[in-house]
């Protein structure tokens, strides 16, 4: 199994973070943004996008941080990590909605522009972050975990960016429960950080 992944990327933290904790081994590839490896024929192959993270397994291809959580939940992870039950299922699936809303939309968005320099409203994505960062205080006011009573493949889709706020100078430390939750996700077995945790 390979994952091909980028310096700095939430998005393949969320994957790296998952494969820890299941304890499933791979080959990672390094790919650069400046060389246009990204956008090479044979990469495009793997991913039309042209975006990491790209999980290569028995010769097919998963793009898509979330697509690749379900994939590896639904064939290293069991129900445990993604159940197959119509409402457990959507339960878990609603936080990986969220991840690629307010999450990417505002966390992220905020990071890319103040740490990597990216052109964009940083306003706009603060109170976009702010947004999603409310949600996540009110569920963790409630529970433990996002969905389900326990860990989840929504701990790892929704973990990574808010770890990294600070990258987008947004403080998280009004978020008493999600600043809880942060502390439970890293005391997961197999838990790994990234650069800037």
């Amino acid at each position: 199994m390979r994952l091909y992944v980028g310096d700095r990327s939430g998005n393949c933290h969320k994957v790296q973070l998952f494969l820890s904790v299941l304890e499933t081994p791979y080959e990672e590839v390094r790919m650069t943004y400046d060389d246009r490896s990204l956008k090479s024929a044979d990469f495009l192959a793997k991913n039309p996008r042209g975006q990491v993270p790209v999980l290569e397994h028995e010769g097919r291809y998963v793009w898509d941080s979330q697509a690749i959580l379900v994939y590896l939940a639904r064939r290293f992870g069991g129900e445990r990590w993604l159940p197959l039950d119509a409402f457990g299922m959507a339960e878990v699936m609603q936080w990986l909605a969220l991840s690629e809303n307010e999450m990417l939309y505002g966390i992220a968005r905020a990071r890319a522009i103040r740490t990597f320099g990216e052109e964009g409203d940083h306003a706009r994505a603060v109170a976009i972050a702010h947004r999603g960062l409310a949600v996540l205080e009110r569920r963790l006011e409630e529970s433990d975990w996002l969905a389900l009573g326990r860990p989840t493949i929504a701990e790892m889709a929704c973990f990574t960016y808010p770890a990294l706020a600070h990258e987008g100078d947004i403080d998280v430390g009004a978020y008493r429960s999600v600043v809880a939750w942060l502390g439970r996700v890293r005391a997961l077995p197999g838990f790994v950080a990234m650069p800037g945790m």
